[in-house]
């Protein structure tokens, strides 16, 4: 298969004359007939005429793998394929030799997100976000059944609409994305939450700014030295997770627990979203997901909208030698599909996200090395395992997970 459609390619662009198109786009990686690994040539720089990638909306997301190339045949397998490689030395090393995606459970139609990795249990606790105020129980995978388990996880008092989180210390840390009234008994407003995994005992660290209540804690990470960084987006009110309108402008800030101050980091972005720390503790990786927005007037209806042009990047920012300020902000991706969500940084410092229906790997600089494709909406994700390769994707009716060479770093 992969010969004929290099003689197709070929013989269709010499047909067309088109100067600058080197066929194929695309081609499997190892050599087979099953295009499970695809590599996708000079990153498809040059496309043959015509080619035609639809708008995205909130209810359509068109991928790459949409978008039509009726004069290079090579292109129907992207929409075959599970990774595809962009940059085949670094692409075909981070994956191994025998990569794999696998659905692990179908579960609602819902949000899932803030995956955390307990090593010491491992297990992996997640939540689900399903509308309207029905944010509760969490849920809990045991690996150490074969296959995995999936079950229920109620803390106490229970934490309401768990959006991001993160592991420290023998504690998971969420943030709390939503605020009502009434919930178990107890009000509740945007918050961080620390969780006992082994008390299912739960304290509230966080839960207001000088009085005015947050938007939507929406990721976070601890610093060695204890500080936790969190963004702070408006989605909890667009997506009905909370009852007030916002207070705050959407920011992310800094957090110290052992004297309560809370800092201003950044606030130059639409809405931020995810946030990492690299390996070397010298570089804070924040997503922009302003493309994905809505109204925050009172009078208004509620909702999000997605607009294709809106921003959709993440940053990189130069950490100060105290951990405290941030500077020399840079631009270094535009999500290839959608928005890019959850945001982590793996152990050898290639930058991973959740955009769309897949997960994409970019080096230090911006550069796309692999995209994970899924037929799901993955929102975030976690490593877990002895070794941290196998990848948990958490998204919208599934959870699939991914087995490859790349490691997560210890938290």
């Amino acid at each position: 298969m992969k010969f004929s459609l290099v003689i197709l390619s070929n013989l269709l662009a010499l047909a067309l004359g088109q100067t600058g198109f080197l066929p194929p786009i695309a081609e499997p990686c190892d050599n087979t007939s099953l295009p499970r690994i695809l590599c996708i040539n000079n990153y498809a720089a040059v496309m043959p005429y015509p080619f035609f990638r639809p708008v995205s909306s909130l209810r359509n997301d068109y991928d790459f793998g949409a978008t039509s190339v009726p004069n290079d045949p090579s292109f129907l397998l992207v929409n075959q394929s599970d990774f595809l490689v962009f940059d085949r030395d670094r692409g075909l090393r981070l994956l191994g030799p025998k990569p794999s995606l696998t659905i692990v459970f179908n579960v609602t139609q819902s949000i899932h997100e803030a995956p955390v990795y307990v090593a010491s249990q491992n297990k992996l606790y997640l939540s689900q976000l399903p509308p309207p105020y029905g944010f509760l129980p969490q849920l809990v995978i045991d690996l150490n059944q074969d296959p995995p388990t999936i079950s229920e996880f109620l803390s106490d008092p229970p934490v309401y609409a768990a959006n991001g989180g993160t592991f420290h210390r023998g504690l998971i840390y969420w943030g709390a994305s939503g605020g009502v009234d009434d919930v178990g008994g107890m009000e509740q407003r945007v918050d961080i939450r620390t969780v006992d995994p082994v008390t299912k005992k739960s304290t509230t660290i966080l839960n207001n700014y000088f009085g005015n209540y947050f938007n939507n804690i929406d990721d976070l990470f601890v610093h060695p030295n204890g500080d936790v960084w969190f963004t702070d987006p408006d989605y909890g009110y667009f997506g009905n997770l909370t009852m007030t309108p916002p207070q705050l402008p959407a920011a992310t800030y800094r957090f110290r627990p052992s004297t309560g101050a809370v800092h201003l980091v950044e606030d130059t972005l639409t809405q931020p979203n995810g946030i990492a720390l690299s390996p070397c503790n010298r570089t804070v990786y924040i997503s922009d997901s302003g493309a994905l927005n809505g109204d925050i007037s009172p009078t208004s209806a509620r909702g999000i909208g997605y607009n294709q042009t809106g921003k959709r990047a993440i940053y990189a920012y130069d950490l100060s030698h105290d951990a405290t300020h941030l500077t020399n902000k840079r631009a270094i991706y535009l999500a290839e599909d959608f928005i890019p969500d959850g945001l982590k940084v793996a152990r050898n410092g290639y930058v991973v996200t959740a955009a769309g229906k897949g997960v994409d790997v970019l080096d230090k600089t911006g550069t796309l090395l692999v995209r994970v494709r899924t037929d799901f909406p993955v929102q975030n994700f976690a490593w877990a395992g002895r070794k941290l390769r196998t990848l948990w994707l958490t998204g919208t009716g599934a959870v699939a997970k991914v087995e490859w060479n790349l490691q997560g770093q210890v938290l």
